[in-house]
């Protein structure tokens, strides 16, 4: 597994995903990690089966989805970015009536 994520690094991709139950308390702790590190501008993820660090800088996407489905519910948080400001701009629609 090591190999494989040196390779990614090399073509500058990389994922990291962590699944673990986590108590409330648990959870607000990660979370507010994860603020801490976006104050500093380094988030750094790690676990037993790797790690990577982020950068986050300039103007972020905030996507929030939040689900109900019987006794099951989901709270999806994303923040997504680009490492090089101004990459993405906001596109204006324009719809024609022709």
């Amino acid at each position: 597994a090591q190999e494989r994520q040196v390779k990614d690094d090399k073509q500058d991709k990389s994922l990291f995903r962590h699944e673990s139950l986590q108590s409330i308390d648990g959870v607000q702790g990660i979370l507010k990690a994860i603020i801490k590190g976006l104050g500093k501008g380094l988030l750094s993820f790690r676990d037993e089966d790797g790690e990577i660090r982020l950068a986050p800088r300039g103007l972020m996407t905030l996507k929030v989805t939040a689900r109900r489905e019987d006794d099951h519910h989901r709270l999806d948080i994303r923040l997504s970015w680009h490492a090089k400001p101004g990459a993405k701009r906001n596109k204006t629609l324009k719809v024609l009536d022709e």
